[in-house]
């Protein structure tokens, strides 16, 4: 039986998505800014993908930037609005517990002497939620941008938003806030207006869409530079020839997706329920392994994402232990794994190096099944016993 477990990092490629993309890349191939009728019908399905997603979140279409992904979408939310909003102050606010799109951009600003841009790195608790009061704490008069990861993409701690953008607000009506939401689209309806957002990042090849398509979400009352220059697409922008296959294809995802959103959500809360219970069974029998969850159950969590310890074994070494029973899982965030060190997410909830080198995530979409997750707890009761005996005391 093949497991794949690994849907945080990325997705299946749903059928409909691929024949829509098949059908732009080989009939309605023109170039969006041609003028003649195949630059006309290639315009179309970036007006039909901006409707789509528009809609979805109850925005304006206008407002709708479509990038090549979450990272670039982070990128030009931070960068682009720091740059922008400079005047007005140069204090930035995010977590310890950001996707490495965020923190190395952030990182990138704070390395910019000449520009003085100072950044304040919020804690996280063991559960991996940032406290209200350390915010309100953190918040300065010249605080212009202040960026919090919506769903963690490693232990799937969901933040309160409309609570963080409420306060955010209440201290400064002109503070940015940007969300970067590219786990939590396709798994919980988001209000960015509703609830103060002005940026909010979406990549599409994690629900089902193709990889090099994502947007960025843009209150049209905030300032932002663009961070790519060339031929001034996408009202100046962000230049370069629209993924027009591509943004046709995360349009029909994330149509799926919302159409399909209550049963895909109940579907995978009972997955990683299955899972849990199954993985706390196996930590009263299998003695000789410390399994302990890092993931919670319940709304503070996500439906998708299991994080768990299982020490002495290594990560990598359970992992390809799964993966020869044709089960697929991760020991990270895959934009950083092949980066040795600790994770940061694990070290912000009071992981030791040890216990997060022995840590996997298991990660559901709605195609995944009981049988699969069943099958997975089969074979990590044989493997974990004779795992553990090879491990150096």
């Amino acid at each position: 039986m093949e497991c794949y477990f690994d849907n945080s990092a990325t997705t299946r490629v749903k059928e409909n998505v691929i024949e829509t993309m098949v059908k732009v890349m080989k009939e309605d191939f023109g170039n969006p800014s041609s003028k003649h009728q195949k630059g006309v019908e290639s315009e179309r399905y970036l007006k039909d993908a901006r409707d789509v997603i528009s809609h979805i979140l109850k925005v304006e279409s206008k407002e709708i930037l479509f990038t090549s992904g979450g990272t670039e979408s982070n990128n030009m939310a931070i960068i682009g609005s720091a740059m922008a909003n400079k005047r007005a102050g140069k204090h930035l606010i995010t977590t310890c517990f950001e996707h490495p799109s965020v923190l190395e951009t952030f990182k990138y600003l704070e390395g910019k002497k000449e520009e003085g841009f100072e950044v304040t790195y919020l804690p996280v608790d063991q559960s991996g939620h940032i406290s209200l009061e350390d915010l309100k704490a953190a918040l300065r008069p010249d605080t212009i941008l202040v960026s919090v990861m919506m769903v963690n993409n490693e232990i799937g701690a969901v933040q309160d938003i409309a609570s963080i953008g409420k306060l955010i607000k209440e201290h400064d009506p002109d503070c940015i806030f940007h969300v970067d939401a590219v786990q939590g689209f396709g798994k919980y309806e988001i209000f960015p207006k509703k609830w103060n957002v002005d940026l909010l990042s979406v990549s599409a090849h994690k629900i089902h869409g193709p990889k090099g398509a994502g947007f960025l979400y843009i209150n049209d009352k905030i300032k932002i530079h663009p961070i790519i220059f060339g031929g001034g697409q996408q009202k100046g922008r962000r230049s370069g020839t629209d993924n027009v296959p591509g943004v046709a294809g995360m349009a029909i995802a994330a149509l799926d997706a919302y159409q399909h959103l209550g049963d895909n959500v109940r579907r995978m809360t009972m997955l990683k329920d299955q899972l849990t219970e199954g993985l706390e069974k196996l930590s009263a029998q299998i003695l000789e392994v410390d399994i302990r969850i890092n993931s919670k159950k319940g709304e503070a969590s996500a439906p998708h994402i299991v994080s768990c310890v299982f020490a002495p074994v290594k990560s990598e070494v359970l992992l390809h232990a799964l993966e020869e029973r044709g089960i697929y899982v991760s020991s990270g965030s895959a934009c950083a794994s092949n980066k040795p060190g600790l994770s940061g997410t694990l070290e912000a909830i009071g992981l030791s190096k040890k216990e997060a080198d022995c840590t996997l995530r298991f990660s559901f979409s709605d195609e995944n099944t009981a049988a699969q997750v069943e099958y997975a707890l089969e074979q990590l009761k044989e493997l974990l016993p004779l795992l553990s005996k090879f491990v150096s005391r």
